[in-house]
């Protein structure tokens, strides 16, 4: 079998990371071997970029960089190996993240970080993006309660507002490739969307 790649996309609070688990499982149960990742992570050194770009300050243009540093590990050791191997891969974000992050968010040219996506990983793109979107507010109340929040989750609402208006102008570019998601939806209605989705792959 050949491999699959599928990446989970959408604001801080849209709810993507509560079904991470139950697309694995039922991906397993069609008898495919899935490997779960996130970014940015994924490897050692991915991990420990992750803690420094999340809690440190640094410019915007550092952020994309430690970005597509950890991106680059995270393809070399886990991504294209366990594609290789016949793996399905689910990535809780990829590239779709910095272009609505550090481009929608920041306000970095998409140019530069396009070059940085082919330097690092060409033609490579995911065969799924599941884009969960939530209004800005919805999501801001989810997140009230949480944990300590990290260096993007504090950012103001303008700042949330552009990063989900750069994920619907990705989505709008490459439909076949993102597939939007209410996330404002209940936990059994996503699922079932998500299990319609998984049945055009499968």
């Amino acid at each position: 079998m050949s491999g699959l790649f599928i990446t989970l996309e959408g604001v801080d609070g849209a709810g993507k990371s509560s079904h991470l688990d139950w697309l694995a499982a039922a991906i397993r149960a069609r008898g495919r071997v899935v490997r779960m990742t996130r970014e940015p992570g994924g490897t050692p050194l991915g991990e420990l970029l992750r803690e420094i770009v999340l809690h440190q300050p640094m410019h915007p243009e550092t952020e994309a960089l430690v970005m597509f540093a950890a991106r680059r590990e995270h393809l070399s050791q886990i991504i294209r190996p366990a594609l290789a191997a016949g793996e399905v891969v689910i990535s809780d974000r990829f590239t779709d993240a910095s272009f609505a992050y550090q481009c929608g968010g920041r306000g970095l040219p998409e140019a530069r970080l396009a070059a940085l996506e082919q330097w690092v990983h060409g033609d490579l793109q995911p065969d799924l993006t599941l884009l969960f979107d939530v209004p800005t507010e919805i999501a801001a109340a989810r997140l009230a309660n949480a944990r300590e929040p990290d260096r993007f989750e504090r950012e103001q609402g303008e700042f949330h507002g552009r990063v989900r208006a750069a994920y619907l102008r990705r989505a709008a570019a490459y439909p076949m490739r993102i597939r939007v998601i209410d996330g404002g939806r209940t936990l059994d209605e996503v699922r079932s969307q998500l299990a319609v989705i998984l049945g055009t792959l499968f």
